[in-house]
């Protein structure tokens, strides 16, 4: 069988929307599937990552497409980067407030649509070239989606997956560019159509699941995110947790991994740290916490400005996948902050199936009827702590700060098989199958 996978995120783009196909892109060749993967040959991203390169398969036909975004005429005009989210607050300047509205309300569904006739032209003479009868598009970019559309209906036959990563006209970010509300309706009907006219439709949470069946009045497929079994072949947790960037001995390291975007809110995490580290000098002394990714502006000049916390906490750059795997040898206690974010109660982000390979402890704040609690206690590893409950997020990290002083050893487990990449691959195989 052979599949043409249409993505915007591919190596050496970085981040977890990333890893979701490339890891099913490593695995198809084990279970008889020749994959072939368009992405865009001049991306416009904000993270990169190398070393994902190296889980490209020697079966997979990769076809680089050239696109024009208009994110560097952006750049241009405003004199600055132009993110593809917008700004955190309204300082950005009346120009980019202005650049901030017309992507909200001129590019449906988004600025990579420039992308989707000249991809359309040639993939169709490429699939039959090619003798390729099945396409899976994965959004966001939900533009790629309008990919699978319009091939579809050019070619009725061609059978066609579209994976929703995030929502669409639901999305939570969404909301913070400016939408008119004939915007809105544009965006609910072509997301109405990608949702009726593809043979399948699947997402990453059940909160989608019903979300999208919501929506399109239709059966939708559940595949989440995962881990890979391969990056943590040689992991090896190190008790003291010290820290690879230097630092003494017997660090308490608490370790954040990802972007801290402006819809996400660590604060009410770290007044509970501030005040434990207020009241036990050992674990003021001992702790520190790692902010491991992208941060936004706002939060880290919070967290600088005040003594405690400030002398405590280190942000640090994104590391290549393959480097993260050994900070995760150095860190005594994971979190996971799903406070801020519009409809957390139904985010499962990658990193969380990272977090649980690794076996170490999780704190994991945010809203507490959610997938991610439903998926804590089905694998006996925690549960999540209401933001607002400052109590017991202190509490909770005084018993693991108190594990880790008397020796506690952590043993890495195995997390449930069906959450193993691998697996996730065979179950995207028998959807497969069914077309």
């Amino acid at each position: 069988m052979k599949v043409l996978i249409v993505t915007y995120y591919w190596p050496p783009s970085g981040g977890s929307g990333v890893q979701r196909w490339l890891k099913f892109v490593k695995y198809l060749p084990s279970f008889g599937v020749i994959p072939f993967v368009f992405a865009p040959e001049n991306p416009s991203f904000d993270l990169r990552d190398e070393s994902l390169l190296n889980d490209v398969p020697a079966e997979a036909e990769v076809i680089h497409f050239p696109i024009w975004e208009p994110y560097r005429l952006g750049k241009k005009i405003s004199g600055s980067p132009v993110s593809n989210t917008p700004s955190s607050t309204a300082r950005g300047g009346l120009v980019k407030n202005a650049l901030t509205w017309l992507r909200g309300n001129l590019l449906f569904p988004d600025p990579r649509i420039f992308w989707v006739r000249s991809s359309v032209q040639f993939l169709e003479e490429f699939l039959r070239t090619n003798n390729i009868g099945t396409i899976i598009t994965t959004g966001p970019p939900h533009s790629v989606h309008l990919i699978g559309l319009r091939l579809k209906k050019k070619n009725p036959k061609l059978k066609w997956i579209a994976d929703f990563r995030d929502p669409w006209s639901e999305w939570g970010m969404l909301l913070s560019f400016k939408l008119t509300a004939m915007s809105k309706r544009i965006h609910q009907r072509m997301e109405k159509q990608v949702l009726t006219s593809a043979d399948s439709v699947i997402t990453i949470t059940p909160f989608y699941v019903k979300q999208l069946e919501r929506l399109s009045g239709r059966k939708v497929e559940l595949i989440t995110n995962g881990y890979d079994d391969s990056d943590f072949a040689e992991l090896n947790i190190q008790r003291s947790g010290l820290s690879p960037l230097g630092g003494p001995g017997g660090q308490f390291v608490i370790r954040h991994v990802g972007v801290v975007n402006p819809s996400c809110d660590p604060r009410p995490f770290m007044n509970a740290v501030k005040k434990l580290a207020t009241e036990d000098s050992v674990f003021g002394r001992d702790a520190k916490i790692y902010f491991t990714g992208q941060v936004n502006d706002d939060f880290r000049k919070w967290v600088e400005s005040d003594s405690v916390l400030s002398s405590i906490t280190i942000f640090q750059p994104g590391v290549p996948h393959n480097e993260l795997i050994s900070l995760y040898s150095h860190s005594s206690l994971l979190v996971l902050i799903l406070t801020g974010y519009k409809d957390g109660e139904g985010f499962l982000p990658g990193k969380l199936f990272e977090y649980l390979a690794t076996g170490l402890p999780i704190m994991a704040v945010g809203p507490v009827p959610s997938d991610a609690n439903n998926l804590l206690r089905e694998l006996k590893h925690g549960e999540m702590i209401a933001s607002d409950n400052q109590e017991m997020i202190k509490s909770n990290l005084q018993a693991c700060f108190k594990n880790w002083k008397h020796g506690h050893s952590f043993q890495k487990h195995q997390v449930a098989t069906e959450y193993s990449r691998k697996q996730l691959t065979f179950k995207l195989v028998e959807l497969l199958n069914t077309l």
